[in-house]
């Protein structure tokens, strides 16, 4: 997540386009994922999310990568059981070892020839590691359509708002009295 993409060292890594690890991941959701509401929980869906966005880091970075962080996870309306989820995923921008998952999640039900709707959407950083489980490098992100961009640019002030705040936490923590 602090990662700077370098300048000469690395950049040997052809970069991907965004369509070469775009992925939708697709799910009927029953009985065993409601919560006591009667509706979908929240972790099902989070975790559709994550396992989506998983994949979208494994192909861009070829490779193993784990969750760095989750944020803004929106919930915009309630998924119900026999809801047909579609979790739409692809990587917005990269770092050096770090990538931006965006997702959009849509539902539909599963009997019915209407169209899906939004209800939800989260970006997710991944930390592309080898196999002893520390950073490895990963290819650039090459933005496609207008959209592609839009999504990189956004991308890039979520990660300068991330290590702001990171920095804050921390100069907080060291000014405080220690526990």
């Amino acid at each position: 997540m602090t990662d700077q993409r370098p300048t000469s060292a690395g950049e040997d890594l052809p970069g991907k386009p965004t369509s070469a690890s775009r992925t939708t991941l697709s799910h009927i959701m029953t009985a065993g994922d409601t919560n006591l509401y009667g509706t979908v929980h929240g972790g099902v869906i989070m975790k559709l999310a994550d396992d989506a966005a998983g994949a979208v880091a494994g192909r861009h970075s070829g490779g193993p990568a784990v969750t760095a962080t989750m944020d803004e996870m929106a919930f915009l309306s309630p998924v119900r059981v026999g809801d047909l989820v579609h979790v739409h995923a692809q990587c917005n921008w990269t770092g050096r070892t770090s990538m931006e998952i965006g997702v959009r999640v849509m539902a539909e039900r599963w009997n019915e020839s209407t169209p899906a709707t939004q209800v939800g959407s989260a970006y997710l950083v991944f930390a592309a590691v080898d196999a002893d489980g520390k950073p490895r490098a990963v290819p650039s992100v090459i933005p496609e359509t207008d959209r592609d961009k839009r999504r990189f640019q956004e991308a890039q002030i979520r990660r300068t708002h991330r290590l702001a705040r990171r920095r804050a936490i921390l100069e907080l923590r060291e000014r405080r009295p220690k526990e």
